[in-house]
């Protein structure tokens, strides 16, 4: 399974089930500037730790035209923090900003190549993927983070330029497969 590439266009999917009760697909948002994916899930102590710098990003950028769209596609028997349910517990405590939707089947992440949680992709109008990987360079501490990879490239973009390191390597729990 290989990740995308930069430029790769965005691979098609449809019904993934939000805890908002509708379904998602590649085409959900296909008016916004721009989209966010973010294959997550609710144990990992990554994502945990990113969970608030996330939020806060999406509302930034979400007047910007970013919309965003947050996938869990780890296996729930033997993680059964990463279960539907609990992701419904999960929106309600942190009052996501964006849509948080289930892969049951794991093709979309797949589809993606995603291997990690969390982990970024971004992608232009013309839903080209332009930025793949982490969120910063400071997990632990976000005010020693000296690298903003995902702002630096959402800000590349909506100023019509280069991103400036459209890859990096992810880091965090590895997607729990079945």
């Amino acid at each position: 399974m290989e990740p995308l590439n930069i430029y790769s266009q965005l691979p098609q999917f449809t019904n993934l089930k939000g805890v908002d009760g509708k379904t998602y697909g590649s085409d959900t948002f296909a008016d916004a500037p721009y989209l966010l994916v973010v294959f997550s899930c609710n144990h990992c102590p990554y994502v945990k730790a990113y969970e608030d710098r996330i939020i806060d990003f999406v509302k930034k950028y979400k007047e910007k035209g970013l919309a965003t769209l947050y996938i869990n596609s780890n296996e729930d028997q033997n993680y059964p923090e990463d279960s539907f349910e609990e992701m419904v517990k999960r929106v309600n405590e942190k009052n996501f900003p964006f849509p948080y939707v289930r892969d049951e089947s794991q093709s979309v992440a797949k589809a993606f190549g995603a291997t990690h949680t969390p982990e970024f992709f971004l992608f232009d109008k013309d839903r080209k993927l332009r930025y793949h990987g982490r969120f910063d360079d400071n997990w632990r501490e976000p005010d020693k983070a000296a690298r903003h990879y995902l702002k630096e490239a959402m800000d590349a973009l909506i100023e019509g330029k280069e991103v400036p390191e459209p890859e990096v390597h992810s880091i965090g729990c590895t997607i729990k497969w079945k």
